[in-house]
């Protein structure tokens, strides 16, 4: 074998051997070691070994992440092992057992195929037999391994009995070197050092300074063992921290990191309690082990009270005009919102210091909440922040969580105003009406604090358990209803409507707004193509019935997509896999051609019309009302209608009715029973008739007093066989005496019944001081017909003969 044919005293000659590149390791001669080896390569020169004579060059690579080393990567010396074991893994890899055997110089390479050899020659020491020097040195080794042995426990006692029976300079040293943790460069010299003495030396060296190092951590150990008996543990460890710090002379590391929390925070615009609170935390950390999970939950503690905007704010604006402009060039109409705005600002330009008011914006989806808060930071030049509440059930979302594990973090309040920045951002609490309840708390009863003016200034997170000033915040929510708003809360807001635009609001919004941003969207230009204003009226029309714009933008989005499509196809870009006569191309005009789209050809992009422009009758009918009501959505026109069915007078409601629309059937039923006599009904009528009352179509679940006249009037019309006028809608609530309750959201329900093309709206007296909300434009094509009884309303909304109207109007009297 090659390790048999050198002589003592000179290098052998020259032979190739399979060469095995080893990641951090270096195997020593004498020494038995276990590898896996997944490489090809390396798996090949093992397979190339095993077939000749089971010798292998293990050589260690100059960096253990290349993954192909090359010559370069590797050292010249390496490690003549012969293959004691191998066996073949399931995931196939190879297991080896190898054991060193002489030390190996290598003098080229030779890359065969898929494995690598290498021609090698033995390093050999000197012919010098070993004198007296070198036995002395032997046992001194023996020796110094002896009481390094004594005082680490962590060594087998029977390796002292190996060692002991070496004789054999070369062989102690390299014996004692692989139960040492030598770096990898200092591993590798000691390999390539041939000379028993010299590497001998290397770890009598070694051996003698890790038993002095072992000596002081002993004398450490019985120093702050006897200081423990007066201190508590933390204390222990801290001194026995700086003890070791004292007596190996090692710099302290964190040092630095110290000192520059503490520059941090004299530096941050602190409150006096923050400050007092970080110097305390920044003791407590001093004590602490820097590797230990309680310190961390400290230093992320420090960090984020230093991160926060304590006492730092953006200068706000107090130009009203530049404001208004804003406001106006962002948004179209909402006066009321921008007036209110407006007024902040005036008042902050005279008073310098005030607290910030909490704006609620209600209204339908789409009619611009969230775009207008966004527009308010721009108009008062403060920062602007947004926190959805859509599903929070967590009232640790707001007050963030206890300090009292890892993982704890500020609720979503103080994160904010972190990534804020300032101390008084626009901050929008976006649906905040859709919070929920469970076992995890009540965030809406979080919120109460936050939106206080009078109790904001010192709100405590639980995180932080610092008082956070958050009266000068601008805070915005938006709502869809205030149903979903709890009654305390609602109480510490400033309510402000948004209804839903009109038909003409929604065109110039179209104009100014929807239009350019689809121009920029779909990468078309007005040389593409040109949508009258005509085409744009229509989508409004018969394409869409909300009360916002999405579905405006949508529809729109869809017309410029196609017309996209349109222009790609014909200018000759790559173009769709379906063949260019497809009859589903809705517009077939001559390429590199502006497209028109007109009120005559829109429904070719858009579909059928989902909507008529109307939904009045073609003639009256009995026991069919028009009933109007508010929904998050905006308003609605909602058919009631009533049949009469032989019966033993039971009164059936069906179509998602909630309690008020039952308590509403119930009084107008008892109405109409009061009035049988002058509406010339039997006064029996009830015991020999079951009356069935239905919301035919309502898909959602409408509840509010605003139906009573209406499911009075149907009865009425289904009792009497009086039709009902075809172009009526009608809102209001009736007592037993007949009297014309008011209602709420009279703008929202007249928009809904023009947008139904009704002509008239019957509404109660008293919310005549409404009528000024509803837009001029409304009013002149709405007649709105005011009435205090229920009389009033069964005289214009039936179609009486004249003996039949007269009867009413005698009737009526401020007593019935």
């Amino acid at each position: 074998m090659f390790f048999k044919d050198r002589k003592a005293g000179r290098s052998s000659d020259h032979l190739r051997i399979p060469l095995l590149p080893l990641r951090d390791l270096v195997v020593f001669p004498h020494m038995v070691v276990p590898l896996i080896v997944g490489r090809h390569r390396s798996k090949a020169a093992l397979e190339q070994a095993r077939r000749a004579d089971q010798e292998v060059l293990l050589v260690t690579q100059r960096d253990g992440q290349v993954t192909d080393p090359g010559p370069d990567d590797l050292y010249d010396v390496g490690c003549v092992a012969t293959i004691i074991q191998m066996m073949k893994l399931p995931d196939d890899n190879l297991r080896v057992l190898v054991e060193g055997r002489v030390r190996a110089r290598i003098d080229r390479h030779h890359p065969e195929g898929e494995s690598h050899r290498a021609e090698v020659s033995v390093l050999l020491a000197s012919e010098d037999p070993a004198g007296p020097e070198d036995e002395a040195l032997v046992r001194s080794v023996r020796t110094a391994f002896e009481q390094y042995l004594s005082l680490n426990k962590n060594l087998p006692p029977e390796l002292l009995l190996t060692v002991g029976a070496i004789s054999d300079a070369g062989r102690l040293a390299d014996t004692l070197i692989a139960q040492f943790n030598f770096k990898l460069s200092d591993r590798q010299a000691l390999l390539e050092q041939p000379e028993p003495h010299a590497r001998l030396e290397v770890v009598l060296e070694y051996i003698q300074n890790e038993t002095e190092i072992l000596q002081v951590e002993r004398k450490i150990k019985t120093r702050v063992k006897k200081q423990m008996e007066k201190s508590q543990k933390e204390y222990y460890l801290n001194e026995q921290m700086q003890a070791i710090q004292r007596e190996l002379g090692e710099k302290n590391e964190f040092k630095a990191e110290f000192v520059e929390l503490e520059q941090r925070i004299r530096s941050k615009n602190l409150t006096s309690e923050a400050q007092h609170r970080l110097a305390r935390e920044l003791r407590k950390l001093r004590m602490m082990s820097p590797m230990s999970a309680e310190a961390t939950v400290v230093r992320n503690y420090v960090d984020w009270v230093l991160s926060l905007p304590w006492q730092d704010y953006a200068e706000e604006t107090t130009d009203l005009r530049g404001a208004a402009e804003v406001l106006d060039t962002d948004h179209h109409g909402l006066r009321d919102v921008k007036d209110r705005i407006l007024e902040h600002l005036a008042v902050a330009g005279l008073v310098k210091s005030m607290q910030g008011p909490v704006l609620c914006l209600v209204g339908p989806p789409g009619v611009g909440k969230t775009s207008l808060a966004r527009s308010v930071a721009r108009a008062t030049g403060r920062d602007f922040v947004r926190q959805a509440l859509g599903g929070v059930r967590d009232e640790a979302e707001i007050r963030g969580h206890r300090r009292t594990y890892i993982g704890a973090l500020p609720g979503k309040i103080i994160q904010s105003l972190k990534k804020a920045g300032t101390s008084n951002p626009v901050f929008l609490l976006d649906e905040v009406d859709k919070m929920s309840t469970d076992f995890r708390g009540d965030p809406s009863s979080a919120l109460l604090e936050v939106l206080d003016p009078e109790q904001n200034a010192t709100f405590s997170d639980h995180y932080l358990d610092l008082d956070y000033d958050l009266s000068r915040v601008l805070f915005i929510c938006t709502a869809n209803s205030l149903q979903g708003i709890p009654a305390p809360l609602q109480d510490r807001l400033e309510i402000i409507r948004l209804p839903g635009y009109t038909e003409r609001e929604k065109l110039a919004i179209a104009r100014r707004y929807l239009i350019p941003k689809q121009f920029e969207a779909n990468g078309l230009t007005p040389a593409h193509l040109q949508l009258t204003w005509q085409a744009v009226e229509r989508v409004v029309r018969e394409y869409t019935r909300e009360a916002g714009v999405r579905n405006l933008d949508r529809e729109l989005a869809k017309i410029f997509r196609k017309v996209a499509k349109r222009v790609v196809w014909t200018e000759g870009l790559p173009s769709p896999a379906e063949d260019a006569e497809d009859p589903s191309e809705p517009l077939p005009l001559p390429a590199k051609q502006c497209y028109h789209i007109t009120q005559g050809n829109v429904h070719k992009l858009l579909g059928i019309p989902r909507f008529t422009r109307s939904r009045v009758g073609k003639s009256d009918v009995i026991g069919l009302v028009k009933g109007l009501a508010v929904t998050p959505w905006g308003g609605e026109v909602l058919e009631i209608e009533v049949a009469i069915l032989p019966g033993k007078g039971k009164l059936i409601l069906t179509g998602r009715l909630g309690d008020w629309l039952k308590e509403s059937a119930t009084a107008g039923f008892s109405y109409v029973r009061s009035r049988a006599d002058r509406l010339g009904l039997e006064p029996d009528f009830h015991e020999t008739s079951d009356l069935h009352i239905h919301y035919p179509g309502n898909s959602l679940r409408t509840d509010g007093p605003s139906a009573g006249i209406a499911m009075s009037t149907a009865l009425t019309s289904a009792l009497t066989g009086v039709p009902v006028c075809r172009d009526l809608a009608m809102t209001g609530e009736v007592s037993l005496r007949g009297r014309v309750l008011p209602i709420g959201g009279l703008k929202e329900k007249v928009l809904a019944a023009h947008q139904h093309g009704l002509a008239r709206v019957l509404i109660p007296a008293e919310n005549a001081k409404d009528i000024p909300d509803i837009p001029e434009a409304i009013r002149e094509q709405v007649t709105l017909i005011e009435v205090e009884h229920m009389d009033e309303v069964l005289r214009h909304a039936l179609r009486w003969p004249e003996e039949g109207a007269a009867l009413l109007a005698d009737s009526q009297d401020s007593g019935a």
